[in-house]
């Protein structure tokens, strides 16, 4: 048998339309961004606005300043609110923020229905009842603007607000409360607008840390014979 030979050809294409040779892609190299130094990101500084417009309520109470730290309290004082030297049964403790626990003032022991005093001249800023407690507040006369306001409770007021008082004069008496102290005591608070201080730095050292005074025998002279 005669073997039959194959030829490929072409197919047949239409008039006016040619074969493109084949399109050889060459491979594009791209060259790498020269790099940029790292910056470190700049500093952020927050600023405190002192602006009025607020909207999220009133601004919040004063921060409580540590002992000593308004330079304008003076010892003031000529005199303790009850008793001679009473005994200190909690001393004043500021709390580390304005919301935090504390004891915002003194409690000083004295027997129920003792005569509570004022330590130093000034004006009657309140007289009457909070929660149930009987509450006197002075503020002392020279004390600057706003003034010191001495706060006394549990009393009995005697004054009216508004009464101008001396040194020593009587507020009240102390009631019968043993709800903040064991037992019965005067728990005296002193503040400046809305800032606590310690009320014993109202008084001064002779009084703070003196004792009771005491008359002694004047020894005489003895005459030469």
């Amino acid at each position: 048998m005669r073997a039959k030979r194959c030829v490929r050809t072409w197919p047949q294409l239409r008039p006016g339309i040619t074969v493109a040779a084949p399109v050889v892609l060459a491979a594009l190299t791209v060259s790498p961004a020269p790099a940029v130094p790292a910056q470190a990101p700049a500093p952020v500084t927050l600023a405190t606005s002192t602006s009025s417009s607020r909207t999220n309520g009133p601004a919040p109470p004063v921060p409580v300043e540590p002992p000593g730290a308004d330079a304008q309290v003076r010892a003031v004082a000529r005199l303790w609110p009850v008793g001679t030297r009473p005994s200190v049964l909690r001393a004043w403790q500021p709390p580390a923020t304005p919301y935090g626990r504390g004891h915002r003032g003194v409690d000083l022991a004295a027997p129920p229905d003792a005569p509570v005093r004022s330590v130093a001249p000034g004006r009657v800023s309140f007289a009457g009842r909070v929660a149930g407690r009987g509450a006197v507040a002075v503020e002392l006369a020279g004390t600057g603007d706003p003034p010191l306001r001495t706060t006394f409770t549990p009393v009995r007021a005697t004054v009216r607000k508004g009464d101008e008082v001396a040194a020593g004069d009587v507020l009240g008496t102390l009631e019968p409360d043993v709800s903040h102290c064991s037992t019965s005591c005067l728990h005296w608070g002193l503040l400046r607008d809305r800032t606590y201080l310690d009320p014993l730095s109202l008084l001064p050292a002779w009084l703070l840390h003196g004792a009771p005074s005491r008359l002694l025998p004047v020894p005489t002279a003895r005459r030469q014979p």
